[in-house]
């Protein structure tokens, strides 16, 4: 499975400082995309070559200076459970204080790896205050600046230096999979229904599933892995640690999948919640089938099905080629177009095209239609490639690619879609100079 970094730490001692400045050396380079919502807690780094995810944990508990104790060892506690490398961050200002003391003795009894980083040292002078944190019984100690990013670079490396290689943990290369949604979409139904065996508690009680739950399915002639994960929630409702544990086990399966299944409630429409999912699938660049559930239990005017297919591309715009199945997994409703689709998206994700056939049927297109100018400077695509990525990317080489706008990109991205078979796929553009 893909690497989870930790950010664990009592309140107001730079967490989500250190959180925001290790997120955003991939943000700057990798996620080029405008538009994307981003949790707060939630966010991809990479160092060395070597890409995971960071959580702050700070960032699931509510309260800030007067947050409760027990707060704090829940946090401690998933963060031991689920993730790979732990940094326990310290305020070196104030010093070794007793909650830091008990936090540590918390995180002494797992068996990850922990970090201990030591906040607020922003000039050289400071480093002999770090000297008493070694009574916690370490060996090291990362003397940091989180605003300013000394000493970063050392704390990463170990950070690295400790990870796994991060595969699947199935060790199949079968296409992966995973279901997600909110809480009560009908999700473990589906594998269920899917599997023919009730490997999941299905209660109408949102929450049941805690865990991922790795299926291999086989049927229709088709094989793939089949991953159920517990629903995610709105921020505001993860108090217990069962339900951050449950988000980053959700966050987890959806980095690891190649296809997500995005299953909705037609009872309750496509939410705010829905969205955000979606933005996590988008931001990771998968494949994405949304699933239009308990399509039975809803009255039908005129047009429903159209309707809400249109606003649910609507609250997902600029991305509108998407595939949208209205099922209902209990009187086990197109389910089969549901597995079609799933493999197509799959397909179409890992479809490869050759220059010639983009020079051939999209080149013309852009010289046809070239970028505005910007500032009296004529842009002219050359030539167009895709890119060797897990997810179709395609670089377009021109005189002046740095005039060029995301509404161009767009363009060049519709005039793929409408000309090869990318449905549910996600898609980069980059413009480059020959």
């Amino acid at each position: 499975m893909g690497n989870i970094l930790a950010i664990v730490g009592r309140p107001n001692v730079g967490k989500s400082t250190l959180f925001n400045r290790l997120i955003r050396r991939r943000d700057a380079i990798v996620e080029s995309t405008s538009g994307v919502t981003r949790d707060r807690h939630y966010g991809h780094s990479q160092w060395n070559g070597k890409e995971f995810s960071v959580i702050d944990t700070g960032g699931y508990v509510e309260g800030s200076e007067d947050i409760f104790e027990s707060e704090i060892r829940k946090q401690v506690e998933v963060a031991m459970e689920e993730a790979d490398v732990m940094v326990f961050v310290v305020d070196g200002r104030d010093g070794l204080t007793g909650m830091d003391q008990g936090v540590f003795n918390l995180l002494r009894r797992g068996d990850k790896k922990v970090l201990l980083a030591v906040n607020k040292i922003d000039s050289t002078g400071q480093v002999h205050d770090t000297s008493e944190f070694f009574q916690l019984g370490v060996s090291q100690v990362f003397p940091i600046s989180a605003i300013n990013g000394s000493g970063t670079g050392d704390l990463l490396d170990e950070v690295v230096n400790e990870m796994g290689e991060g595969k699947p943990e199935d060790g199949t290369e079968l296409p992966r999979v995973a279901v997600v949604g909110r809480p009560n979409a009908g999700k473990s139904s589906l594998i269920n229904l899917l599997t023919g065996k009730e490997r999941n508690i299905v209660t109408p009680v949102p929450g049941t599933t805690r865990d991922t739950i790795h299926s291999k399915y086989q049927g229709y002639g088709r094989e793939f892995m089949l991953v159920d994960t517990a629903g995610l929630r709105k921020k505001s409702k993860v108090t217990e640690n069962v339900e951050f544990y449950s988000v980053i086990r959700a966050v987890r399966a959806i980095e690891d999948s190649d296809v997500c299944v995005l299953m909705t409630d037609a009872t309750r429409g496509f939410e705010g919640q829905d969205n955000a999912i979606f933005s996590l699938v988008d931001r990771n660049r998968k494949g994405i089938v949304v699933v239009v559930n308990k399509w039975d239990l809803v009255d039908k005017p005129a047009n429903a099905t159209k309707k809400l297919e249109q606003s649910i591309r609507e609250k997902t715009a600029p991305w509108k080629d998407i595939p949208i199945v209205f099922t209902s997994v209990v009187n086990k409703q197109r389910i089969v177009k549901l597995l079609e689709t799933t493999m197509e998206v799959y397909e179409n994700k890992n479809r490869k095209l050759s220059a010639s056939k983009l020079n051939k049927l999209i080149l013309p297109r852009l010289l046809e239609n070239p970028p505005p100018i910007y500032k009296g400077k004529v842009i002219k695509p050359k030539y167009i490639s895709q890119l060797p990525t897990k997810f179709p990317a395609f670089a377009v080489f021109c005189n002046r690619p740095q005039y060029v706008k995301d509404p161009y990109k767009r363009f060049v991205e519709n005039q793929i879609r409408q000309h090869f078979n990318f449905h549910g796929a996600p898609m980069e553009i980059y413009f480059r100079k020959k």
